[in-house]
């Protein structure tokens, strides 16, 4: 693909719709990003793509800037340096999805709302599968033995126990529902882990028995997803969620979702 850095117009634009080389060859890295033609890992360096678009180094770097920006890579300075790929997934919808919803000043209850209904849909899609018993159920079991050798454990526990929600959302079917659930649900548990921190720090972390009671829950529900019992999976998960929100959302129900603050972004960047 060989381009000339004057006279280029935007495809169907006509010739008085002008467009600048960097947005073509940007344009162009990003479809075969995201149609898997380019693996994740370093892009071509910046002399093979000038190369290979016949254009000038600052046409290169500026088509870059743009990918940077987007998200689709990052641009690494210094002797090991070069752009290497990021393919969007779940995680990037997820602090997208973040942002947006504090930009609009979107609250935690507002969220909390919004799971009650997704939730109890993946309890559902888990406990009709056919192939549960080799495939969520070991997965949930596996859990479960790692939610109670971290039973009293304040963090650990919340983070290790929010795991089996996500297990739940990774093993619905349908992968355009799986993305948007499992993005949501992300978003969630980012707000209940830096919630949990700061309850822990001040010493009123939930007592043990708390705890116990919440494993209870997750070993109920294993069993009616083991056994295909759709009504009372979906019964059991919108029951037990609602009970951990509402000790959350006694006191941050009102708070806007955080997504800028150091701890949420750190939080949200190892996703």
């Amino acid at each position: 693909m060989i381009l000339n850095e004057s006279g280029l117009t935007r495809p169907g634009g006509g010739a008085g719709s002008p467009v600048r080389v960097a947005e073509v060859i940007a344009s162009d890295l990003r479809q075969r990003i995201l149609r898997r033609a380019l693996d994740d890992g370093p892009l071509p360096t910046q002399e093979a793509l000038i190369g290979e678009y016949g254009v000038s180094g600052p046409s290169v770097r500026e088509a870059l800037r743009i990918l940077e920006a987007e998200g689709l890579i990052t641009v690494r300075r210094g002797k090991l340096g070069g752009a290497y790929v990021h393919r969007p997934d779940w995680s990037s919808a997820a602090v997208a999805l973040a942002m947006s919803l504090q930009g609009q000043g979107v609250t935690l209850a507002d969220l909390a709302d919004t799971l009650l209904t997704l939730e109890p849909m993946c309890a559902v899609a888990c406990a009709s599968r056919d192939d549960r018993m080799q495939t969520v159920v070991p997965a949930l079991r596996v859990n479960l033995e790692q939610t109670e050798a971290v039973l009293g454990n304040g963090q650990s526990f919340t983070e290790t126990a929010r795991s089996f929600h996500d297990i739940l959302v990774d093993h619905i079917p349908n992968e355009t529902m799986r993305l948007l659930v499992r993005s949501t649900v992300a978003v969630w548990s980012v707000q209940e882990q830096m919630w949990a921190s700061t309850l822990e720090e001040q010493g009123h972390y939930p007592e043990e028995s708390v705890q116990a009671a919440a494993l209870k829950a997750h070993e109920r529900l294993l069993s009616f997803i083991e056994n295909g019992d759709v009504e009372a999976a979906a019964g059991l998960a919108g029951a037990h969620l609602r009970a951990i929100q509402r000790m959350m959302l006694a006191d941050y129900g009102g708070r806007v979702v955080d997504a800028s603050s150091t701890s949420a972004v750190r939080r949200l960047r190892s996703l």
